[in-house]
């Protein structure tokens, strides 16, 4: 049997990986929280935890409750998705490629011998330390690229600038409480329009454009959480296509594993 890659994270960015490795006929399962925090839940392998099932461009991915059915869902051409934040229903599992793309933004808790070959996205991930390689999650000149010494740039904590919108284009929780939604994620909105509550504070859009994520309205977020995105380009369809930064992201990854001779010799057995 090939080798299994395990996928710690199911949200937007860790979907363009596993759709990267999918099409390339690597098999995957995604390790997740109980209560995944991605916003871009439209195209997010972890909206399965929620809904028991996920589709992203065709390709599907199944809640699962335990190890063993991994090898049924895999069978059925879609990618397993389980509960299992510490990787602990997983620890029998052959442990050959481990990926974090779980985004932190700092030191994970991880160690570059979990498996034969390890892969850290973005800040927090030291080549040689606690990864084998990192990839550059950052838009810019390297993103997408490898590295198998030293660490992708350091956070910033400023969004990417997309359509002349940078730190408004996300949307942060005006309280503590669960989001209750006034908007759908593709709805076109007009500034100043509501987009959600949280504990009787609304959260308003700053400006015309479309809801391009919503965090679960299950999750307890707390005051200046993120717990959205609103894309200035105003084309709903970007809501329901991987993005070009998740693409990239993941074709770093597919390097990744196939700069290693020893790897890639075992992913299609």
């Amino acid at each position: 049997m090939s080798a299994i890659v395990i996928l710690r994270g199911g949200g937007d960015l860790a979907t363009g990986v596993a759709l990267r490795l999918h099409k390339a006929g690597i098999q995957l399962v995604i390790a997740e929280l109980e209560k995944p925090l991605a916003v871009r839940r439209t195209v997010a392998f972890c909206e399965a935890v929620y809904a028991g099932h996920a589709e992203v461009e065709v390709v599907k991915a199944r809640l699962i409750s335990k190890r063993e059915e991994v090898a049924a869902v895999l069978e059925k051409g879609e990618i397993p998705v389980i509960i299992d934040p510490n990787l602990i229903a997983l620890a029998d599992l052959s442990r050959e490629v481990l990926i974090d793309a779980r985004m932190n933004k700092r030191a994970p808790d991880v160690i570059a011998n979990a498996a034969n070959l390890v892969v850290g996205l973005g800040p927090g991930y030291l080549a040689g330390k606690n990864c084998h390689a990192v990839v550059e999650t950052m838009r810019g000149h390297n993103l997408g690229r490898v590295f198998w010494e030293g660490s992708a740039s350091a956070d910033t904590g400023v969004p990417g600038t997309i359509a002349g919108h940078s730190r408004d284009r996300v949307l942060r929780a005006p309280a503590s409480g669960k989001v209750e939604p006034a908007a759908e994620i593709g709805q076109q909105l007009k500034a100043g329009e509501l987009i959600a509550t949280v504990a009787g504070q609304e959260l308003r859009a700053g400006f015309d454009g479309v809801l391009r994520g919503l965090i679960h309205p299950s999750v307890e977020v707390s005051s200046g959480m993120k717990i959205g995105d609103l894309d200035p380009r105003n084309d709903p369809s970007f809501c329901f296509r991987v993005s070009d930064k998740s693409l990239a992201i993941g074709g770093g990854v597919l390097e990744a594993l196939l700069t290693r001779p020893e790897i890639r010799a075992k992913l299609w057995e």
